[in-house]
């Protein structure tokens, strides 16, 4: 009984996978398959020890092959079930990655102030912060972190990573590989069944008080 809801709970997931990257594609956001936990290994990819184990795209060409095409999405996921679902930034939306501690704070401090959260998501000791992208122009004027660098060693902003152009994030029910899954802190049509993305600078001013106050 208990490996029969094991292979149920499993199912479930490998269903919701396709499900929730055609939610995506249907609110205007791209994805691209990821990579997911092996049976055996940390990730399911060719690579002797991965540095981002079940957390990056299947093929180095993922900028070029996300889409929000139905059809596409339903073949990928057809062809590889337990896929994680990708989330190119920098198009639709951008993120902000930030310590859990510094995210909690975050969201009490915004409901204070009466500034709309947007979409908020939970990944391990992470929380992310989906707010509206900002143009090419702009992005030459902000702070930027690749996607190799490790938010705690940021002078800038000591613990805050923000995901723009040529970057991505895990969306919701991706699998992580220590175990346990991407979860939505905020649902994307949390706000009447609306996507609702927030001003990035408003969001940026709240996130970048709260991580430099959990740095340490």
């Amino acid at each position: 009984m208990v490996d029969m809801l094991r292979r149920r709970k499993r199912r479930h997931a490998v269903d919701s996978m396709m499900e929730s990257a055609l939610l995506y594609a249907e609110m205007g956001w791209p994805v691209v398959r990821g990579a997911a936990p092996g049976e055996d290994r940390a990730c399911t990819c060719d690579r002797i020890g991965c540095p981002a184990p079940a957390a990056h795209p299947v093929t180095a060409a993922w900028g070029v092959e996300a889409s929000t095409d139905a059809d596409t999405i339903r073949r990928w996921w057809a062809a590889d079930p337990h896929a994680n679902v990708v989330l190119p930034t920098g198009r639709v939306f951008d993120v902000f990655d930030v310590p859990r501690a510094a995210g909690v704070m975050a969201l009490t401090r915004m409901g204070r102030a009466g500034l709309p959260a947007g979409p908020v998501a939970s990944v391990e000791d992470r929380y992310l912060f989906f707010v509206a992208t900002r143009s090419s122009v702009d992005e030459d004027e902000w702070w930027s972190c690749r996607l190799d660098c490790v938010p705690e060693t940021v002078d800038e902003m000591p613990g805050l990573r923000w995901h723009c152009r040529d970057s991505y994030v895990l969306g919701a029910p991706s699998a992580l590989s220590p175990g346990g899954r991407v979860t939505w802190i905020r649902n994307p049509r949390a706000d009447e069944g609306q996507v609702v993305l927030p001003d990035p600078i408003a969001v940026l001013d709240i996130l970048s008080d709260t991580s430099e106050e959990f740095a340490d």
